[in-house]
């Protein structure tokens, strides 16, 4: 059984962990299928816009393989960790928008997963916590950084401390996710985000992309050249040249062709 099934929707890529018995929980495995379902998805010309979310109804994903890691050695578990890092590293930067459809349990790994998307949609079924600190280690595939950053350093050491599991309405106003919905709602609304997004001209979107993860470790001023820069490169593109003229005749231009 493939532990990750990929979905081509016009030019969204659907993103499903596949691992629904064990609540979607990353072993070695699921992560290596993820990381080499990334790099084929890269090669897609026309994908403007991926979709992740999770099988089943109870999770997103449980989090690391307890299974797995519990017989770890430190070399064991730096390596383990160092390859969470790099597989999620890389959907951080992937070319194109990451929207994560969170449902359910999204704890530990999960819920770096999903800090490893640009866009997060929480259903209101949706349970978010690191439960590391209660196994004996931290969380190891980018939590400690990602949450600080997106919403403070205090409240990452609390949830992260503690183990305290929230709820989506906490994690919204905390900023860990973008948008609450009802679960019943949640892939249309991920895919009506994903549908508007992939409307855009893709050089834009990706350029500006590029532009809040590369100023976000910059002062203001350095941050501002970044934007000029990727600004300018788009100058370079016809899908730019095409849509201008097309608003300076007060028509609307669809036919972005990524170049």
């Amino acid at each position: 059984m493939t532990l990750i099934n990929v979905e081509m929707k016009d030019k969204i890529a659907l993103l499903t962990l596949n691992r629904p018995e064990a609540l979607n929980a990353l072993n070695s495995e699921l992560l290596r299928e993820l990381y080499d379902r990334l790099k084929a998805l890269e090669k897609e010309d026309d994908l403007r816009c991926l979709v992740v979310t999770g099988s089943g109804e109870k999770a997103f994903a449980a989090g690391a393989d307890i299974g797995e890691m519990a017989d770890m050695n430190p070399d064991e578990a730096e390596e383990f960790a160092a390859f969470g890092h790099e597989v999620f590293s890389y959907l951080s930067t992937f070319p194109c928008p990451v929207i994560a459809a969170i449902h359910g349990y999204a704890l530990g790994g999960g819920f770096e997963l999903a800090l490893a998307c640009d866009i997060r949609i929480a259903a209101d079924t949706a349970r978010f916590a690191f439960p590391e600190t209660g196994l004996g280690i931290t969380p190891g595939f980018g939590g400690t950084q990602r949450l600080a950053r997106l919403t403070n350093a205090a409240y990452a050491m609390e949830l992260i401390f503690t183990g305290r599991r929230i709820k989506g309405e906490e994690a919204l106003e905390q900023g860990a996710v973008n948008r609450l919905v009802p679960a019943s709602e949640l892939m249309s609304e991920a895919m009506k985000m994903a549908e508007s997004i992939a409307a855009n001209a893709p050089i834009g979107v990706r350029m500006a992309k590029e532009a809040v993860q590369r100023g976000l470790d910059l002062d203001l001023d350095t941050g501002m050249e970044v934007e000029a820069e990727l600004f300018a490169e788009c100058f370079d593109s016809s899908d730019q040249k095409d849509a201008m003229q097309a608003f300076l005749k007060k028509e609307k231009f669809t036919d972005f062709q990524n170049k």
